[in-house]
């Protein structure tokens, strides 16, 4: 499914529903930080996704992450709750969403890197490299608290 995101947009579509999503920031030994290129918008991002009946949000972070990367994580702590209602994302069946997601720090388990449906590049990227990616401005503002650690959790 294609979607849209707009960001701070006047002209962006009313949201027509609400759904609870996580993310997880990942950093290896050598502080790189777990990053996919989307399928559905072409952009970079942390990996994420909604929550499903009968998990909690950990767990969610943890099954999102295995689904898009093929590593295993386990949740330590939380970034922040973003719910910005400037921030929808229009999705081609004619929904809408207004953002709501949580994002949390994870460490790295296991695995080995794996695309799926929804990843079509999974890499470990450093900081310094964030900047000559293609990242929507809401991924890098959980970047820029995660990286910065400052004032967490962050919360809108």
């Amino acid at each position: 499914m294609a979607r849209v995101d707009y960001y701070n947009d006047p002209n962006a579509p009313k949201a027509n529903s609400i759904a609870v999503a996580v993310s997880a920031f990942i950093q290896d030994d050598e502080g790189r930080i777990l990053m996919i290129r989307r399928t559905d918008n072409d952009l970079y991002a942390i990996p994420g996704g909604q929550l499903e009946l009968g998990e909690t949000l950990a767990q969610a972070a943890v099954r999102e992450v295995r689904e898009e990367t093929g590593i295993e994580c386990e949740v330590t702590g939380v970034i922040g709750l973003y719910s910005n209602p400037r921030h929808v994302i229009a999705y081609d069946d004619g929904e809408i969403r207004q953002e709501f997601s949580i994002c949390f720090f994870a460490n790295f388990s296991s695995g080995t890197l794996t695309t799926s449906n929804e990843s079509k590049e999974v890499q470990w990227i450093h900081p310094h490299d964030l900047q000559n990616l293609n990242i929507h401005p809401s991924i890098r503002l959980r970047l820029d608290h995660a990286l910065n650690r400052a004032n967490l959790p962050y919360f809108t």
